[in-house]
C-alpha cells in the first residue's frame, strides 16, 4: 500500500515547532485494523464502538454497557452455608490446611453473568479500484476517529464519534467527488437477533444469550441521512448509490432496569426509549451533533495537561511503530508517554458514565460473544484499579457508576453476609460481581479457594467512595452515601474478625486467603486458606481508619469510633519475614510463586496510605524488599500497580523502569496466555488478553510519580525520573480538595500553583524543604 501524506499530515509536520502544550494527542496508523488489539475505541459511557477501518469492509463492533446475561440474584442463595465456617476454623487452628481448603468449597455460590457484545456494522465499499493513501486516526483531544483513503483518484473520508449528550454513535461518509459514495451498510450481531431493513433504516432486535424470557433484550436503530443519490433496503442491508454525503446514526437501548429488576417482567421500555433516541436526533444537523459531543467531552479532557520537554508529534512513524521502537530500541519518547497518560483519561471518560454500571474488565469494549473472564467486575484489584486515576487526574464525576454499584452490593450483600457467613450486621461482597450486583463467594462449589472464597470485596470497594469524599470534601456525599456504606461494610467486618487463639487479645480473620496467591507451609503443603492473612488485615485497617475519619468529619457516632479504633489496635500487626520481606501469610511461609502478579499484602502502601516512608519506615522497607523479590515482569494491571508502589517508596528509577515495562510492545499475534504484560498497537493494556485496568494503573502511576498527598502533607516530584528533566502537569487534584499546576526544571520544582477549594492547612514538601500554607476557601498560593 503506497504511503500518502494528507494535507492534515502536512500541517502536522510543522507542529513540533509549536508550543509543546499545543501538540495534538493522536493515535494514528497507515493500515486497517485486522484484530481487536489494533482497533480504535470510542464511547459515550454507555455505548461503545471499536473501529477497524477497513477500506473494503469497515467493521465497527458495538457494545452497550448494560447488556448482560442473567437476571437479579437469588437472595436466598447459600441457605445455611455459614454452618461450614466453624468447621473451617477448627481445621485451620489444628493446622490442617488441606482440610480447610477442601471445606471452603461448601461456602461457594454461582459465578457471575457474562457481559455481551451488542452488534456489528459493516460498511462495504462497492467502488472499483485498489485502496491507497490510507490513514486512520483517533484524536484524544476531541474523541473523534477519522479514516481516509483513495480509490481511482477519489478521496474518501469517514468520521466517527460517540456522543454522550445525544446518546448516539455517529459516522459521516464523505468523498472528494460528488455522488462517489457507493457502499452497502449492514447490521448484525453475535447473539440472538433479528434485523429489519426499511427506508433509510435498519432495526436490530435481540437478547443476551440464554432463555429469552430471562434475558436482557435490546433494540438498535441505524438510520442514514443522505444528501443525494439513493438508498435501497434489502434484508439486513442498505445499499447506497451515487451519494455525496451520508450520516449514519446508531442508537440502542436495553431492557436492563437496574440490579433488582427482572429484565423482562420489570424491564425498561427499551423499544419506546430507542425510538425517542432516534427521533431526538432529527433536531440537530451533523455539525451540531458533532459540536455538542466535543463540548461535552472536552469539559473533562481539557482539565489536565501533562507536558514533557523534548516531546514532539512524530509524523513519520505511526503509533504502532513508535511503540515498537520504544520497546526494541529502548529509545526515549516523551510524547508517547504523554499520549499514554492521556489515553487512560480518554478511556475513563468514554466508558464510565452510566449510573450503577461502572467500567468493567474491558471498559465497555468487548467484541467476543463470551468475553474473557466473563467481562465482569473483579473486586480483588481490577475494578478498584479502574478508578485509581479518577480523582487525581481530575475526573471525579466519573466515579458515579461505582457509587450505584456499591449501593446495590450493600443490598445483596446483606443476604450474602447472612447465608454464607452467619452475620446479621452489615454487608459484604466477594471476588466477582456483575450488573446484577452479585455478592456471594463464587466457584460453584468446585473453584479453588485461592480466588473463590474471599469476602473482602465490599470492604475494599468502598475505598473508591471514600476517595471521592477525600478529594472533594463533599460532606453531603459523605453523609448521604459514602459513610453509611462504609459503616455497613465495617459492621460486617467487626463481626467477621475473631479473637486469635494463638495470641489472646489479637484480632484476625479466619478463614482468610490472599487473592489468587498460594503459600507453602513448613511441612510442604501448598494451599490457599489460612488465618490472619496480611491482605485481609490491611483492608480492614484502612476501612476502619477511614470510617473513623468519616464519623469525625460528620461529628457523629463517638462510641462507634471508639469501637473501630479498639479493633484497629488489636489487629494482628504486619510481620517482616526472614528475607526482609513483608509477610503475606500469618506465618513466615514461602510463597508458591514469589513473582506472583498479585501483591495484595502491599495494599497498605498503595492504594492505601497507612504504610509510609516517614511513619512506618521498617514496614516500608519490607514492602520494598517484597517488590524486589517479585521482580519487574508481570501482567499489565500488576505492572500498573507496581509503578504506584515504587512511586510511594520514592524510587524514581524503579517506577519509571516499570512504566517502560508497561509500554512494552505486544504483538496481537502473540499467544494470548503469555504473562509479560505490555501494550498492544492500539495502546490497550495487554494483561494479556486485554484488561483495561493496566491503562488506568499507568495513568495513576504517572500522577503518583509527580505528586503525592494525604490531605495534610503534599510531596511534589516524589519519584521524578531522571529523563523527565523538565516538564509540567496542570490540573491534577489532591486529597483535601486541592488543585495543582506544577512545573519543574532540572528535576527541581520551578513553580507550583495550589488552589484550595476550602479553608485548610497544607504542608508542601519540595526541593528538599517544607512550607506550611494556610488557605482560605478558593485561595491560590504559589511555591517556588
Amino acid at each position: 500500500m503506497r504511503k500518502f501524506v494528507f494535507s492534515a499530515l502536512l500541517l502536522a509536520n510543522s507542529l513540533p515547532e509549536l508550543a509543546q502544550d499545543k501538540l495534538p494527542f493522536n493515535l494514528w496508523y497507515t493500515k486497517p485494523a485486522t484484530v481487536f488489539e489494533e482497533s480504535l475505541p470510542i464511547g459515550n459511557g454507555k455505548l461503545g464502538a471499536l473501529i477497524y477501518g477497513g477500506a473494503n469492509n469497515d467493521s465497527i463492533y458495538l457494545n452497550d454497557i448494560t447488556l448482560w446475561t442473567g437476571k437479579p440474584v437469588d437472595r436466598q442463595e447459600g441457605g445455611e452455608a455459614y454452618k461450614w465456617i466453624p468447621k473451617i476454623r477448627e481445621a485451620l487452628f489444628r493446622e490442617d490446611y488441606k482440610a480447610a481448603d477442601s471445606l471452603q468449597l461448601h461456602v461457594q455460590g454461582h459465578n457471575s453473568e457474562y457481559y455481551q457484545p451488542l452488534a456489528i456494522i459493516n460498511i462495504k465499499d462497492q467502488n472499483p479500484g485498489q485502496a491507497t493513501q490510507y490513514y486512520r486516526q483517533l484524536s484524544l483531544d476531541s474523541a473523534i476517529a477519522t479514516l481516509r483513503y483513495s480509490r481511482e483518484g477519489v478521496s474518501y473520508t469517514r468520521e466517527y464519534f460517540a456522543s454522550h449528550p445525544d446518546k448516539v454513535i455517529a459516522i459521516r461518509l464523505t468523498a472528494s467527488q460528488k455522488q462517489a459514495i457507493n457502499c452497502d451498510i449492514s447490521l448484525t450481531s453475535l447473539i440472538p437477533h433479528q434485523v429489519k431493513a426499511s427506508s433509510n433504516q435498519l432495526t436490530l432486535t435481540g437478547h443476551a444469550i440464554g432463555e429469552p424470557e430471562n434475558s436482557t433484550h435490546f433494540c438498535s436503530i441505524l438510520s442514514i441521512r443522505n444528501t443525494d443519490g439513493s438508498i435501497t433496503p434489502t434484508d439486513s442491508t442498505l445499499h447506497l448509490q451515487g451519494v455525496s454525503e451520508a450520516i449514519i446514526c446508531f442508537v440502542n437501548e436495553t431492557s436492563y432496569n437496574g440490579f433488582d429488576k427482572h429484565p423482562v417482567t420489570e424491564g425498561t421500555p427499551y423499544i419506546e426509549k430507542v425510538a425517542d433516541d432516534a427521533w431526538h436526533l432529527v433536531n440537530y444537523t451533523y455539525p451540531e451533533l458533532r459540536q455538542r459531543h466535543v463540548n461535552d467531552y472536552k469539559q473533562f479532557f481539557d482539565r489536565t495537561r501533562f507536558i514533557l520537554k523534548g516531546a514532539r508529534y512524530d509524523t513519520q512513524r505511526n503509533t504502532e511503530q513508535q511503540l515498537l521502537d520504544y520497546t526494541k530500541k529502548q529509545e526515549q519518547n516523551p510524547y508517547l508517554e504523554m499520549l499514554y497518560f492521556q489515553f487512560g483519561r480518554y478511556l475513563l471518560i468514554s466508558c464510565s458514565r452510566t449510573p450503577g454500571v461502572p467500567a468493567n474488565l474491558q471498559g465497555l469494549w468487548a467484541p467476543a460473544r463470551l468475553s474473557p473472564w466473563r467481562g465482569n467486575y473483579t473486586t480483588n484489584i481490577n475494578l478498584e484499579e479502574n478508578y485509581w486515576p479518577a480523582e487525581v487526574a481530575n475526573l471525579s464525576e466519573l466515579t458515579m457508576p461505582v457509587e450505584g454499584l456499591v449501593k446495590a452490593l450493600a443490598v445483596t450483600g446483606k443476604y450474602t453476609a447472612k447465608h454464607f457467613y452467619g452475620i446479621e450486621e452489615g454487608w459484604c461482597a466477594g471476588h466477582n460481581t456483575d450488573a446484577w450486583a452479585m455478592s456471594n463467594p463464587v466457584g460453584t462449589k468446585k473453584g479453588s479457594p485461592k480466588w473463590s472464597n474471599w469476602n473482602m470485596g465490599g470492604a475494599w470497594l468502598v475505598q473508591t467512595l471514600w476517595d471521592h469524599y477525600d478529594y472533594t470534601r463533599d460532606l453531603d456525599f459523605l453523609r448521604q452515601t459514602a459513610y453509611p456504606l462504609m459503616k455497613g461494610a465495617s459492621d460486617f467486618m467487626l463481626k467477621w474478625l475473631i479473637d486469635n487463639p494463638k495470641k489472646p487479645g489479637e484480632l484476625i480473620t479466619a478463614p482468610s486467603t490472599s487473592p489468587e496467591a498460594q503459600y507453602i507451609t513448613d511441612k510442604g503443603y501448598k494451599g490457599s486458606t489460612l488465618y490472619g492473612g496480611t491482605a485481609d488485615l490491611a483492608i480492614i485497617h484502612e476501612l476502619f481508619r477511614n470510617t473513623i475519619k468519616g464519623a469525625k468529619a460528620l461529628n457523629t457516632d463517638l462510641a462507634y469510633q471508639a469501637t473501630l479504633q479498639d479493633a484497629i489496635n488489636r489487629l494482628h500487626p504486619y510481620q517482616i519475614g526472614k528475607r526482609g520481606n513483608l509477610q503475606e501469610w500469618y506465618y513466615d511461609w514461602d510463597d508458591r510463586d514469589w513473582q506472583h502478579r498479585h501483591q495484595s499484602h502491599l495494599l497498605g502502601l498503595y492504594p492505601f496510605n497507612h504504610i509510609t516512608l516517614v511513619k512506618t519506615p521498617e514496614i516500608a522497607a519490607a514492602a520494598s524488599k517484597s517488590l524486589e523479590i517479585k521482580g519487574d515482569n508481570s501482567t499489565g494491571w500488576s505492572t500498573g500497580w507496581r509503578i504506584c508502589l515504587w512511586a510511594r517508596l520514592h524510587r524514581a528509577d524503579k517506577s519509571y523502569a516499570i512504566l517502560r515495562k508497561l509500554l512494552n510492545y505486544v504483538s496481537p499475534n502473540t499467544l494470548k496466555n503469555h504473562s509479560s504484560g505490555g501494550t498492544y498497537p492500539n495502546l490497550f493494556d495487554a494483561h494479556p488478553p486485554f484488561q483495561i485496568d493496566g491503562n488506568f494503573g499507568g495513568t495513576a502511576g504517572i500522577c503518583e510519580m509527580l505528586m503525592q498527598c494525604d490531605g495534610d502533607t503534599m510531596e511534589l516530584l516524589p519519584s521524578l525520573p531522571e529523563v523527565w528533566n523538565t516538564g509540567e502537569i496542570n490540573g491534577i487534584k489532591a486529597r483535601g480538595n486541592y488543585k495543582i499546576d506544577l512545573s519543574w526544571k532540572n528535576r527541581k520544582v520551578a513553580k507550583a500553583k495550589i488552589t484550595s477549594h476550602q479553608a485548610g492547612v497544607l504542608t508542601v514538601c519540595y526541593n528538599g524543604k517544607q512550607k506550611k500554607l494556610h488557605f482560605k476557601a478558593g485561595e491560590t498560593k504559589t511555591v517556588k
